[in-house]
């Protein structure tokens, strides 16, 4: 016999979480124009390149705002266990794009370097100085969903136009105060290693979840010790644990008990444990007597 728990809570959560990326999509993108006509007119490459990194992050808002709507659809004959990688396959897609993003902002940078334009300084550092506060309110926004694989991902893209905003604000009072062009390309190289040490280590994490892994922080021997605690609980094994979504980690698992008619009581008192101490909502436990017959021949 198979029991399986399922809390609804997550949906919820999911819900928050796609309407806090939709928000910051829609941000991002509005800004991102604001910011492009803002670098045509200051003359400030810096700017430009920010408002295409933004440009870019917000379409990956976008994306993992379609995601969490995806990963709330209910569960079908095809997909048993929902849409919820969905999440996962968002978070691995902005990784890449944030690694395309660090390349095309290197290769800038380079150019930059070589041939410094002239810059209206100030005007340039009071657009970017702008664009630093929506990124800083953006991240906010999102900071209660960032145990959320797919939130997280989007958090780094507004990590990522943060530090192109604060690059861009600092190039532009130097400039201003000194007419030092170079700043430029110095702070974008800055920016380009932060974003693809971000992105590898996103990457690393998707490849994972998608590979059924165990969730990083979770412990499968830590989890059978805490069940093996439970009153009625014999010892446990089969022990597996893996991700369905970036916010959602399922388990399975044998437990030998020392009464098969306090085994309602036992599931009850598991399903506590593993909600309560490693928020496991999606738990499939199979109870097994500590009596076996004999086999006959």
């Amino acid at each position: 016999m198979a029991e399986h728990h399922h809390h609804h809570e997550h949906h919820h959560h999911e819900q928050r979480s796609g309407n806090a990326l939709r928000g910051a999509a829609v941000l991002t993108l509005v800004f991102a124009a604001v910011e492009a006509a803002g670098g045509w007119w200051t003359g400030s490459l810096a700017l430009l390149s920010d408002a295409g990194h933004m440009l870019t992050d917000g379409a990956a808002l976008a994306l993992a705002a379609l995601a969490a709507w995806v990963a709330r659809r209910p569960p079908s004959v095809r997909h048993s266990y929902g849409l919820g990688r969905a999440e996962i396959f968002a978070a691995l897609l902005n990784a890449i794009a944030m690694l395309a993003i660090a390349a095309a902002l290197g290769y800038e940078a380079v150019l930059r370097w070589q041939a410094p334009a002239p810059v209206k300084g100030g005007a340039a550092a009071l657009i970017a100085f702008a664009g630093l506060v929506l990124n800083l309110v953006i991240l906010r926004r999102l900071t209660p969903h960032r145990h959320d694989l797919n939130a997280r991902a989007a958090m780094l893209h507004v990590v990522g136009d943060a530090m192109g905003s604060l690059a861009a604000l600092v190039a532009g009072l130097v400039i201003a105060f000194s007419g030092w062009l170079q700043i430029d390309a110095i702070a974008s190289l800055v920016i380009c290693v932060l974003i693809a040490a971000s992105a590898v280590r996103l990457t690393q994490e998707s490849v994972h979840a998608l590979m059924e892994g165990v969730p990083h922080g979770v412990s499968v021997e830590a989890i059978g010790r805490e069940m093996a605690r439970v009153e009625g609980v014999l010892s446990v094994h089969d022990l597996h644990v893996w991700m369905l979504s970036g916010s959602r980690t399922a388990l399975s698992a044998h437990v030998i008990v020392g009464s098969m008619q306090q085994w309602d009581r036992t599931l009850g008192a598991l399903q506590h444990c593993l909600q309560e101490k490693f928020h496991i909502d999606h738990v499939t436990l199979q109870p097994e007597s500590d009596v076996r017959p004999l086999l006959r021949h």
